[in-house]
């Protein structure tokens, strides 16, 4: 038998069942990171815990940030696009920090400065831990806040695909990335 390591110790008591604890921000904000990088994320009070992003994953959250990056500056379209640990928050128990988020001039103006509650886009590699999670709950919450537009994109064979919110919820849209 091992012993528990300190920082396993320190996890030890998050609870991710909304029947036995839900989280404040501020609740949230205290939690120790966690000792494997996995990452947290609320949503009404619900903490879910996904694993850490792996190589692949992140060189294509790297590739995506570069062309949008680039249409964005030929464009001369105004805004920001937002890499990860940038979130999105709102109320009393939702953080959620996307793979990449774009943010318009006009839509930033109209935020508190320093609270993204909303975005124009949102991106999210969707990876086979997180699969479930982004396609379901992730993408009702964020046409919940009012994100205008998300793109799922598959990791394994980089294509992806669009949506928009409908009802209160994403419709699939037409392939967006390959």
């Amino acid at each position: 038998m091992t012993t528990p390591s300190l920082e396993e110790i320190d996890m030890a008591w998050v609870n991710t069942s909304p029947l036995v604890k839900t989280y404040t921000l501020d609740e949230f904000w205290r939690l120790p990171e966690p000792p494997d990088r996995s990452k947290l994320e609320l949503i009404a009070g619900v903490l879910y815990v996904t694993p850490p992003p792996d190589w692949p994953h992140d060189r294509l959250v790297a590739r995506l940030n570069e062309l949008l990056s680039a249409h964005l500056r030929t464009n001369g379209i105004q805004g920001t696009l937002y890499v990860p640990r940038a979130a999105i928050w709102t109320g009393p128990g939702t953080y959620l920090e996307p793979d990449l988020f774009y943010v318009s001039a006009e839509l930033e103006a109209r935020l508190d400065p320093g609270h993204r509650t909303t975005a124009d886009l949102v991106i999210e590699v969707v990876s086979p831990g997180s699969a479930i999670y982004d396609r379901n709950a992730k993408a009702d919450t964020y046409a919940a806040l009012g994100v205008k537009e998300m793109w799922l994109v598959e990791g394994v064979s980089e294509a992806g695909r669009g949506a928009q919110p409908n009802r209160q919820q994403f419709r699939r849209a037409s392939r967006v990335y390959r």
